[in-house]
């Protein structure tokens, strides 16, 4: 087995999505597609390897329908001029469709069949938002039968596909409150406004050049999301956003945002023939199925999954980079693996930087990698819920050991 390192990461800013006002999305003007393809030459040139180099190419998104659909993942490579010759993957696991991208190019590198994979993660939530509906399918991409027929009842899809109703349903089950989930937003927000007043996210966003609904044009070089000035009072102030006797709130929610993200995988012989110093080495990945009606719960099978693996356990990991789905997701994993919460999302998490679905996965590895750097700590894991019922879960070491 080939050991797989990360020698890129690079991502767009990620702006704030507006579904019903798109004016007001700093990237609203771009596709999903055209804002990867601006990410990707970039990640190849900083990532030391040539394009023709380039095994093969795998590109997470969870709404891969109309503009966001990938032609089997060659559109993207197409958009940023790169070679023909690269092979090319579309991937959906909703939520961690790009860790899953991660996940598919480590193994093929790790068995000998590829040297160099290059993994994309896009969605545009303004563009295409989730749920959007059609005249003659109801919920677009949905499986009406799962909803309606009696047959069907046990899977409670109702619930499932309501990413509230399930964050609602494991505050239950964890025996959280609504005040834990409001003072960890806060927290959330606060580390995120410090990290981005410190240039924390400058190494890992492209700035990009987008055209403004006032026909003005941004260079758009940081998280349009993120509010430092977030009070507890504030978050108070906010009613239920998903059922009328609910606690989650739209504060304790990850915003819609739009973005493209960039992970370039490479063997570590190769990484070493170049002269290469990775940020990380992959050492171990997770992926379970859940109960979809709290999928949020998916992280903490995943991770143990993945660390049963290296035979370590939860307190063996320096810094955990857990998505921030919902506030009870990350609160839920911490209180359930024992964590200490000062390892958790160090840099402010999804609520305030943004979760846009199928990137996000190659933003929390690449984050907490360049954290593992930072911080000079030796492990990391990733991990995310995803729609559906699932977890993905993936562990780095910093190459210095």
């Amino acid at each position: 087995m080939q050991e797989v390192v990360i020698t890129g990461y690079l991502r767009t800013a990620q702006s704030r999505c507006r579904p019903n006002d798109p004016g007001r999305d700093w990237l609203h003007a771009l596709r999903a597609d055209e804002l990867l393809a601006k990410v990707l030459p970039e990640l190849v040139k900083r990532s030391g390897v040539k394009p023709e180099e380039i095994d093969d190419f795998i590109v997470g998104c969870a709404t891969g329908v109309g503009e966001q659909w990938t032609y089997g993942g060659r559109n993207p490579l197409f958009l940023a001029n790169l070679p023909e010759t690269i092979a090319a993957k579309f991937v959906d696991q909703q939520c961690g469709s790009a860790m899953a991208g991660i996940h598919i190019g480590y193994m093929e590198i790790a068995t000998g069949n590829a040297d160099v994979v290059m993994i994309g993660g896009m969605e545009h939530m303004t563009r295409v938002p989730m749920g959007g509906t059609t005249k003659d399918r109801g919920l677009a991409g949905y499986n009406l039968s799962l909803f309606l027929d009696p047959k069907y009842k046990h899977w409670d899809m109702m619930t499932s596909v309501n990413m509230g109703l399930t964050a609602e349903k494991l505050l239950v089950k964890s025996g959280l409150t609504k005040a834990d989930m409001d003072a960890w937003a806060v927290r959330s927000h606060q580390l995120a406004a410090k990290a981005q007043a410190e240039g924390f996210f400058a190494d890992e966003i492209l700035p990009i050049e987008a055209p403004q609904a006032d026909g003005s044009v941004m260079t758009v070089v940081k998280d349009q999301a993120v509010r430092g000035e977030t009070t507890l009072e504030d978050l108070a102030k906010l009613k239920p956003a998903f059922k009328k006797d609910g606690q989650v709130t739209a504060g304790v929610s990850s915003p819609l945002n739009a973005a493209g993200t960039g992970l370039m995988l490479m063997s570590k012989r190769m990484a070493k023939e170049k002269g290469l110093k990775p940020l990380a080495t992959i050492r171990a990945i997770g992926f379970v199925g859940v109960d979809p009606t709290i999928m949020g719960h998916g992280p903490v099978p995943a991770s143990l999954k993945a660390l049963k693996m290296l035979g370590m356990k939860p307190s063996d990991i320096d810094y955990w980079e857990i998505n921030e789905a919902f506030a009870i997701v990350a609160l839920s994993c911490i209180k359930e693996l024992g964590l200490n919460p000062d390892t958790v999302n160090v840099m402010g998490g999804g609520l305030a930087i943004g979760h846009p679905l199928g990137a996000t996965g190659n933003r929390l590895v690449g984050t907490l990698a360049r954290i593992l750097n930072q911080k000079g700590a030796r492990w990391g894991c990733a991990n995310a819920c995803v729609g559906g019922g699932q977890g993905v879960a993936t562990i780095i070491e910093r190459e210095d050991y």
